[in-house]
């Protein structure tokens, strides 16, 4: 289970939990302009523009999870197991693809969100594995620009689009399922609470909060879609990018996973990482479930024209400062 968010302050960020019982030592990952990615297709595909991202590299390629591109374009891949179809064979016309060439080719060849969504307009998603051990993902994508939001779900007779009004997405059910249930939350208020059940009646507020009262706090992706998108649509904005990154993460703090809530056959889900990209300055801020302090990892001018990939492995020991001895 995941959960993406698109957070608008000074400049645009973008946040994402990987919510699993497992890691595959995912790595921030920077991809330079004009790199061949081997390809389902004969020839491949070359990168018009630099990524940086969260990633697992096989063989010299780069599997991203979620990256943002030199132009500020973010993409993210979120579990949508059973409802993600994909074709058996190419067709004549499209853009086929493997799932796990989705990423890299939209960030590429994008240089705006209106660019990536003509594009996922043409894609087919082919059912090609990357290896024998590594099958295909079944996963739906959230895309953004800092301005606006999109989400990406392939079916059967390809990419099925949706403009995102709340910038949040987390898993199944499918996109229009959740912006039908978030009305069942539409009196949520960040305000202090006012009594509308009797005025009549002399209630009044015991606490503070209460006009969130029934924001849901279970870890079911529908929760966590709602709880999500209460946090992007009132959370403070910060003028300062420090603190706007913090803010990113206590956000994502809402809807993160603690080991041993989820049991999944005998292992615990946990949020493995939460990662906060700056859009405008292409700055990928990230911390794991054992180590909560922020690292960063900037997308340079020197690692865009590389001819080689930028490898930082992911922080998983906490790191405590002490003060004293």
């Amino acid at each position: 289970m995941c959960t993406a968010i698109a957070f608008k302050q000074k400049h645009s960020f973008f946040g994402r939990t990987l919510d699993l019982e497992y890691h595959y030592d995912e790595e921030v990952v920077i991809t330079p302009r004009e790199y061949h990615f081997l390809s389902t297709s004969t020839d491949g595909f070359k990168t018009d523009f630099a990524i940086i991202g969260i990633a697992t590299v096989k063989s010299g390629y780069p599997l991203y999870y979620d990256a943002v591109n030199e132009h500020g374009i973010c993409m993210a891949g979120l579990n949508f197991v059973g409802n993600a179809k994909f074709s058996d064979s190419e067709e004549s016309g499209a853009v086929n693809l493997a799932q796990y060439e989705l990423i890299p080719f939209i960030l590429g060849k994008a240089k705006t969100l209106y660019e990536a969504e003509s594009i996922l307009k043409e894609v087919r998603l082919i059912n090609t594995p990357f290896d024998k051990s590594t099958p295909t993902s079944e996963l739906h994508y959230f895309l953004s620009d800092g301005e606006h939001t999109l989400v990406a779900e392939p079916g059967e007779r390809g990419m099925k689009l949706y403009d995102n009004p709340f910038g949040v997405l987390t898993n199944n059910p499918p996109f229009p399922y959740h912006m039908e249930n978030i009305k069942n939350y539409m009196r949520l208020t960040k305000e202090v609470s006012e009594n509308c059940f009797d005025p009549k009646l002399p209630l009044v507020p015991y606490s503070r909060g209460l006009g969130a009262f029934g924001l849901p706090g279970d870890l079911s992706s529908a929760s966590r879609f709602v709880r999500a998108a209460f946090g992007v649509a009132n959370a403070e904005k910060k003028s300062d990018d420090e603190a706007a990154v913090g803010q990113v993460f206590h956000i994502l703090g809402s809807v993160s996973q603690t080991e041993g809530l989820v049991n999944v056959d005998g292992a615990y889900e946990k949020t493995q990482y939460s990662i906060c990209a700056n859009l405008n300055t292409h700055t990928y801020y990230y911390k794991t479930y054992g180590n909560s302090r922020i690292t960063a990892v900037r997308l340079g001018r020197e690692e865009r024209s590389k001819s080689s990939l930028s490898r930082y492995p992911l922080r998983y020991d906490e790191d405590i400062l002490f003060e004293n001895g």
